[in-house]
């Protein structure tokens, strides 16, 4: 049963990897401009960093 468990964190993991590092690249490859563009890329560098810690909690948890 445990090598269920790490398989589901370890998907976690990997989604939330991925959802974090697209969250980030797409932050910088905004077309907007003004205070448009900056809330765009502080919304994006947010949720890409909470993914990352995500991914990290879930492999700290795994190990």
């Amino acid at each position: 049963m445990s090598d269920w468990i790490d398989a589901i964190l370890f998907a976690v993991a990997l989604v939330a990897f991925t959802l974090g590092m697209s969250s980030i690249v797409m932050g910088f490859m905004s077309n907007k401009e003004g205070s448009e563009a900056l809330h765009e890329r502080i919304e994006m560098g947010y949720l890409g960093v909470s993914a990352l810690v995500v991914c990290l909690l879930m492999v700290y948890v795994i190990s």
